[in-house]
């Protein structure tokens, strides 16, 4: 029984470890500002500095784009 008990733990452990979707990121920069890095999280939100703005990446791109940030590889 503790057998199973154990094996039951692992199966639970290996299916429940999600593995963490590496953020991929672009720097912007505009005359006003330094350069900085905006990435796209696992959630699909962008941050910046590490902070998630709770903002749909693409959508907080676009918008730093209407503003005249200049945002590239």
């Amino acid at each position: 029984m503790k057998n199973h008990i154990l094996l039951i733990l692992v199966a639970i452990l290996c299916f429940s470890c999600k593995k963490d979707d590496p953020a991929s990121c672009t720097l912007c920069n505009s005359p006003e500002t330094l350069q900085f890095e905006v990435c796209r999280e696992g959630n699909g939100n962008a941050s910046v500095n590490g902070q998630d703005t709770g903002t749909n990446y693409e959508l907080y791109i676009a918008d730093l784009e209407a503003t005249g940030v200049t945002c590239g590889n």
